[in-house]
């Protein structure tokens, strides 16, 4: 037995009014659901990339008895873009007012951007050659 793939990833953060907006315009994707305050949900290719209020993730609520979790403080995504892309993505930030923190050209052959969401998150872009994949 093994898994195959990451279904989903989640980060947190405090302004989900932001980071929906960030993740929309910025990256493009498409929130699926959202409760106000608690979290947003966004489709990412066959994946789904979670965004959820720390403060409510940590308190039981709702019909479903998900555990409790959650987090506080930065934390890091990485999203996959292909290598012919890059320049694209760097003039894409930039043209949204995304600063890149930090460009690396990896030993394996891949290649990395990193950024910030309004949360302060970690967000990196990076070519599958990363790992290898």
């Amino acid at each position: 037995m093994y898994v195959d793939r990451v279904l989903e990833t989640c980060i947190y953060a405090d302004d989900l009014a932001a980071v929906e907006t960030f993740y929309s315009e910025v990256l493009g994707l498409t929130a699926f659901s959202r409760v106000e305050g608690r979290h947003v949900f966004f489709r990412c290719g066959q994946a789904v990339f979670l965004i959820f209020n720390p403060a409510r993730t940590v308190v039981a609520e709702g019909a479903i008895p998900v555990p409790v979790h959650g987090t506080r403080g930065e934390s890091h995504v990485a999203f996959a873009m292909q290598p012919d892309e890059i320049d694209a993505w760097q003039e894409h930030l930039a043209q949204h007012g995304v600063e890149i923190e930090t460009e690396i050209a990896w030993p394996s052959g891949g290649y990395s951007l990193y950024f910030r969401d309004p949360a302060g998150n970690s967000v990196e872009l990076a070519t599958p050659q990363t790992w290898g994949v």
